[in-house]
């Protein structure tokens, strides 16, 4: 596992841990229920869900003549949670100030959300092919490794 997986892991049990004491917090104070309702809700399915299924899948899933893809793990990363430590702070913030001056750091949060989405498709676009393909891919390397320099 490189660092940016365990990084992938591990954040996703702070998110975890975040939903959990949000959630609880409803319960104790239900006037926080408007401000922290859609950021719970996001760091559960983003930052828990999406973080573990990211980096188990950067661990995980097969990838073809061992390539590594340790900038794209941590570009991954980096975009994601930038994106969503920006909108667990700000989005309470415009709700409860109303200052709807922080809407274009919302956006920009989603942004980097969604490149961290498309980097990531792409790294998996990388390391997914079909069985004929591998197959290929094998016996080009048995050739390369066979010849002589």
């Amino acid at each position: 596992m490189s660092f940016w997986q365990f990084l992938f892991v591990r954040s996703s049990l702070f998110y975890l841990l975040y939903t959990t004491l949000t959630g609880s917090a409803f319960y104790l104070w239900p006037a926080l229920v408007g401000y922290f309702k859609t950021t719970h809700v996001h760091a559960g399915l983003v930052g828990f869900f999406l973080s573990m299924v990211m980096g188990v899948a950067y661990w995980m899933m097969p990838r073809p003549g061992q390539i590594r893809q340790e900038r794209l793990e941590g570009l991954t990363y980096g975009l994601l949670n930038a994106g969503l430590l920006l909108r667990l702070v700000l989005e309470p913030l415009m709700l409860y100030t109303g200052n709807l001056g922080l809407r274009p750091a919302l956006a920009l949060s989603g942004l980097l959300q969604a490149g961290a989405v498309a980097v990531f498709a792409y790294a998996m676009s990388q390391r997914v092919f079909t069985k004929e393909r591998l197959l290929q891919m094998a016996e080009e390397r048995k050739r390369r490794q066979q010849s002589p320099p």
